[in-house]
């Protein structure tokens, strides 16, 4: 019989999480957003939506549709830029101890670069997820995350300029998902994680006129688990760091799967619109089913699936 409260910990790099349950970016602001309802030094850790060198307002509006099963966003990568997030919204992430993962995002390797750099020297960000499903400006607009050999050099860039642990963040848009992550994990990343969302529309048949003002989005939800578990359990295989399974998870239930798939974590990404409190929820699910099943770690689960 397990004794006590079952292990909780997994570690990516040199970074210990206190439990494998984390937000996934653009879900969660910057944190503060969601601390009247959940207390974000709970968590696993907080990944902040995606931060770029300049301040991004984003596409235009219409930018969100309700889908069956999810939605679509075409959000932009609206953000606040690095300067302005290390002065204004890292203080009451580190304030309140808050493990903090920060993911980033360029048009080029350099400014992958030169963002790991000025982050590496920030207390109180303890990761750094890089989001490698944007044009590559230099290249003729292909996103660094569609091509193995740009997704190494993006993490070599990342990894040469920073100590923290680097998670590469995967797009699901491609053929073979395990070859980029074999690349990244070639170059120098600590972990994986997986997926993005999907390429998706809408249409307006009244008006005939595409729903979302940049005609294509990105679906997440509930709708893309089951492809992002297949991701994650082909990935797990084929990479030796830890895998972090994101895409439609808003139960115990669902991030259970991951972690029997061989996920070391999960990230809570629509499910906190639908449910703001799914992650807390999460976690204690996770720990109820560990006691339940006699488990002492969550370690004896990740990987457990059988056949």
């Amino acid at each position: 019989m397990v004794r006590g409260k079952p292990d909780l910990e997994i570690k990516i790099g040199g970074l210990v999480l206190k439990n494998p349950v984390l937000t996934a970016s653009g879900t969660f602001g910057y944190g503060r957003e969601f601390a009247s309802l959940v207390d974000p030094a709970d968590l696993g850790a907080v990944v902040v939506k995606g931060i770029s060198l300049e301040p991004r307002s984003g596409n235009p509006p219409p930018r969100i549709v309700e889908t069956p099963c999810g939605m679509l966003n075409a959000i932009g990568l609206e953000n606040v830029g690095v300067e302005k997030f290390v002065s204004e919204k890292l203080p009451f992430l580190r304030e309140n101890g808050v493990c903090v993962i920060v993911n980033i995002l360029g048009d080029s390797v350099e400014e992958y670069g030169r963002l790991a750099e000025i982050l590496d020297n920030a207390p109180g960000i303890h990761a750094i997820e890089v989001n490698i499903s944007c044009p590559n400006v230099k290249q003729g607009g292909v996103a660094f995350g569609l091509d193995p050999e740009a997704a190494r050099a993006v993490t070599a860039e990342v990894r040469k300029k920073c100590s923290l642990p680097v998670i590469i963040k995967l797009s699901p848009n491609v053929t073979d998902i395990t070859s980029i992550a074999r690349a990244a994990e070639d170059g120098g990343a600590d972990g994986v994680s997986l997926i993005n969302t999907l390429q998706g529309m809408a249409i307006d048949i009244q008006t005939r006129k595409p729903r979302l003002a940049n005609v294509i989005g990105g679906l997440s939800g509930p709708a893309i688990r089951p492809v992002a578990l297949r991701m994650v359990w082909q990935t797990a295989k084929a990479v030796s760091v830890p895998v972090l399974g994101v895409g439609g998870i808003t139960t115990p239930e669902d991030a259970l799967e991951f972690l029997i798939a061989g996920a070391s974590a999960v990230q809570i990404g629509t499910g906190n619109f639908i449910n703001p409190r799914a992650t807390i929820q999460v976690i204690e699910g996770i720990e109820k089913y560990l006691i339940e099943h006699d488990m002492n770690s969550i370690h004896d689960l990740i990987g457990s699936l059988n056949g």
